[in-house]
């Protein structure tokens, strides 16, 4: 029997890491971000500047691109066999989608636009500034695809086309189809979102007082994207999934607290526009709105509204994301929350001169000194 030597074993193989590695680009590891704050260098991939972060909470399944688009510049023609979600940060451009039948659909976006590559379609970014640069943020679920098939060329340079999952010209024109479901479940099917800043949601009070949100199935993909927004002087009731729901503030400020069953003080993340985090798996965590002006944030993860792809997923999406803890769900009701929580979230507001509007869900009279009349 032979015995192969050491330097040569294959064991314990990370080809989404090896090739992440292999890249040469800055590879970034934090459990949250300011994403105007990421170091870019060239990428020849991409043919511009970019960088890969792996967030903490990001799970088995999927990763962060940043990418730069130069004054002027444009990314080298790209098709991949992994889905990918893109929001911009920063700067105004345009964006090329080639379908099978080889029409071309170019699409103009602007910081806080939302949109989805079809898979394995051919596309190509173009910075519209001649003077200032253009930073996107895509994430995507090459890691799982790497890891399954272990091949460059399956991921980058295979023929396979999806004519299922090309739409027409509207779609990419930000157009798209409202699918009723029930408050929470409710989706707009599109390719491209040019505002979310300014989307209009459907209200979601069992996330919270006057919450809103919309789910959004993008170019018929696996990978998830909602929005929610939080009114002046009230917050989210917290709760917990499992990995990958990157979150990002679209406008507004405030914070999150997080938190593991059992510990005794929080983890805060202070948010703004550029700001990024994804919750671990398990970690409660709960959004507050410390802005004179409604605040709304966006996540992306792996399974969608319409393929949850895993049974957590699933189960998240049907009951479990605003169904109380005391009964098997997911989310602490306000009623149960820590009673520090109103607390701390009283005395930001004072700090900002912003009046509390949860007098109605919470006996604020405990509070007295920390209210602002």
């Amino acid at each position: 029997m032979s015995q192969t030597a050491n330097a040569d074993l294959k064991f314990l193989l990370d080809p989404y890491g090896d090739w992440a590695k292999d890249e040469g680009v800055p590879i970034i590891e934090a459990l949250s971000l300011d994403l105007f704050d990421v170091e870019t260098k060239p990428w020849a991939r991409f043919g511009t500047n970019g960088a890969i972060v792996h967030l903490d909470g990001r799970g088995d399944f999927t990763s962060m691109f940043v990418i730069d688009l130069l004054p002027g510049g444009k990314s080298a023609p790209q098709k991949h066999m992994f889905e990918a979600v893109v929001y911009v940060i920063e700067g105004n451009g345009s964006t090329v989608v080639e379908t099978s039948d080889g029409r071309k659909h170019t699409f103009e976006w602007q910081p806080k636009s939302l949109f989805a590559l079809p898979l394995n379609a051919k596309y190509q970014h173009f910075n519209g500034s001649g003077k200032e640069r253009a930073r996107l943020s895509v994430v995507n679920n090459m890691p799982i695809m790497m890891n399954l098939f272990h091949n460059n060329d399956f991921i980058f340079a295979n023929d396979f086309q999806f004519t299922d999952r090309e739409s027409g010209d509207n779609y990419f024109a930000g157009e798209g189809e409202f699918i009723p479901v029930r408050p929470g479940r409710n989706m707009w099917e599109t390719n491209f979102v040019p505002d979310l800043s300014g989307f209009e949601l459907k209200t979601w009070d069992a996330r919270g007082k006057g919450s809103s949100n919309m789910k959004f199935i993008l170019a018929d993909g696996t990978m998830h994207a909602h929005s929610s927004e939080m009114p002046v002087g009230t917050y989210k009731k917290g709760h917990r999934h499992g990995p990958d729901f990157y979150v990002y503030t679209v406008h507004g400020t405030g914070y999150s607290l997080c938190w593991m069953p059992g510990d005794k003080d929080f983890k805060r993340i202070d948010w703004k526009h550029g700001v990024v985090f994804v919750p671990t798996e398990g970690l409660f965590h709960q959004h507050f709105n410390t802005n004179p002006t409604p605040a709304r944030y966006l996540a992306i993860a792996l399974g969608s509204m319409r393929y949850p792809f895993t049974d957590s997923k699933r189960k998240l999406f049907s009951g479990g994301v605003d169904t109380s803890v005391e009964k098997g769900g997911n989310q602490i009701e306000f009623e149960h929350q820590d009673k520090r929580i109103h607390g701390i979230y009283l005395t930001e507001l004072k700090k900002n001169g912003v009046k509390s509007n949860m007098a109605d869900q919470i006996d604020e009279s405990q509070y007295g000194d920390l209210l602002v009349k």
